[in-house]
């Protein structure tokens, strides 16, 4: 088996590509050790004590290494735990996969909900944040998640490599805001959640 990396406009972060399918659907990102111990895979990471990140998407595992962590010494530790996890097969959740696992609701970040009578309008912005923009962001070893749409304002949420990323800042304001504005007139504004 062979595990192709690549950068991500993270420079705290790798994406990491086992070749195989990582997530059967949706994502799930790991931002505390707390959080990890609902998968063995992530647990592991973590364990590593350099890893203060990690994502699963759907064909790849983005992980961020800690403040003054070099690549050169933990790309070798995250490959031999990566590689461990999919040649033995083992599950990536705690009890089975990822059908058997629910967030906890203190994991969740709260939704900030819809205006009234913006059903369209929503419906709009989650068809171009699903078409066009979950793709790009899935291409840097990220993912982006709806939480609200208020008074003109999409509330977005990064997470994986785009989380904490430099550029993430830029991303939603002059990528995502731009594209959202021309495409939906009512969007004034795009804000992180």
């Amino acid at each position: 088996m062979f595990i192709e990396t690549e950068t991500t406009p993270n420079p705290a972060t790798l994406k990491f590509l086992p070749g195989r399918q990582v997530m059967p659907q949706g994502t799930r990102d790991f931002a505390t050790p707390e959080d990890a111990e609902a998968s063995p895979l992530a647990q592991t990471l973590f364990d590593t004590g350099e890893v203060t990140g990690v994502f699963f998407g759907a064909d790849f595992v983005s992980v961020t290494a800690a403040p003054g962590v070099a690549w050169s010494d933990l790309k070798p530790q995250v490959v031999a735990v990566l590689l461990d996890h999919f040649v033995s097969e083992a599950p990536l959740f705690t009890g089975g996969d990822a059908s058997s696992f629910s967030v906890p609701p203190e994991a969740v970040h709260e939704e900030l909900g819809d205006d009234e009578g913006t059903e369209d309008i929503v419906a709009q912005i989650n068809e171009l944040l699903e078409s066009r923009v979950r793709p790009a962001v899935a291409g840097d070893g990220g993912d982006i998640r709806y939480r609200g749409f208020r008074d003109g304002v999409v509330f977005l949420q990064m997470q994986g490599a785009c989380s904490g990323c430099p550029s993430s800042t830029a991303t939603l304001k002059h990528g995502i805001e731009g594209l959202l504005k021309h495409y939906v007139p009512e969007v004034k504004e795009v804000r992180a959640a």
